[in-house]
């Protein structure tokens, strides 16, 4: 059963925010600049751009959760070849994306698949270098894309090396329980990175034998990042380094 809510657009400062009927922030896009990350757990959420130095991955990502379209907008300008899937619970979302936060229409490289994100993961065959989840309701909950099962079935659709990025915020700001069952899922090897100065917890694993873990690597990488998409990880590079020596260390 596809979702139903009300939704509404505010502008404030020269930047358009959608909102599920609540003041609760889904997403933002500054106006003068529609494929820039408004929102700092969006650019963290991409932090495995920054992870990875080959400049042509990820070959094709996955998205679910739609909001105002930051996330697939960013990859479709910055990594052109890159194949882009969303999956969206509500084509009214869909509609707003596009007509209101300059989501393009559906194309070679982007696909928009309208149903629910964990059903979507329990049946499709495809594998993906790049998963980025971050999908709410109205009332910011997450339901089954916060689930053991979810995030097994994630697992396997990940392609040899290939990255998840995960929003594991809840309304309530209790993301322990997703951590365990994150942590569960992939056998104890993801990263759970300290909350970004909204609350949102960005929680990364990997397919392959574990992150880099050179410091002078990252920030290289991530100089180069800057330099060809203007999206500045240096800070979040560094907080990904501490909390992956301190995991390693416990």
């Amino acid at each position: 059963m596809l979702a139903r809510m009300d939704i509404l657009i505010s502008e404030e400062k020269g930047v358009r925010q959608l909102h599920f009927g609540t003041e609760w922030v889904q997403g933002a896009m500054r106006i003068s600049k529609p494929h820039a990350l408004e929102l700092e757990y969006t650019r963290e959420m991409l932090l495995p751009l920054a992870l990875n130095a080959n400049r042509h991955w990820p070959r094709n990502a996955l998205c679910i959760g739609l909001g105002v379209g930051a996330l697939p907008k960013f990859l479709l300008k910055h990594y052109p070849a890159c194949q882009v899937t969303v999956v969206e619970i509500s084509p009214a979302v869909l509609v707003v994306a596009q007509q209101h936060f300059k989501l393009p229409a559906q194309g070679p490289n982007l696909n928009v698949h309208i149903g629910c994100g964990a059903e979507y993961m329990a049946t499709t065959q495809r594998q993906f270098d790049l998963v980025l989840v971050d999908g709410f309701d109205e009332k910011a909950r997450v339901g089954p894309l916060n689930s053991v099962p979810f995030y097994l079935n994630a697992k396997s659709r990940m392609a040899p090396g290939g990255c998840l990025s995960v929003n594991i915020l809840s309304r309530q700001k209790d993301t322990e329980p997703g951590k365990q069952r994150l942590q569960q899922a992939f056998d104890g090897q993801a990263l759970i990175l300290p909350p970004c100065g909204s609350g949102n917890v960005i929680a990364l694993a990997h397919s392959g034998e574990g992150f880099e873990d050179n410091l002078r690597s990252l920030k290289a990488n991530a100089e180069q990042l800057h330099a060809n998409t203007g999206l500045n990880l240096m800070n979040s590079v560094v907080k990904f380094h501490q909390t992956l020596v301190l995991q390693s260390a416990a």
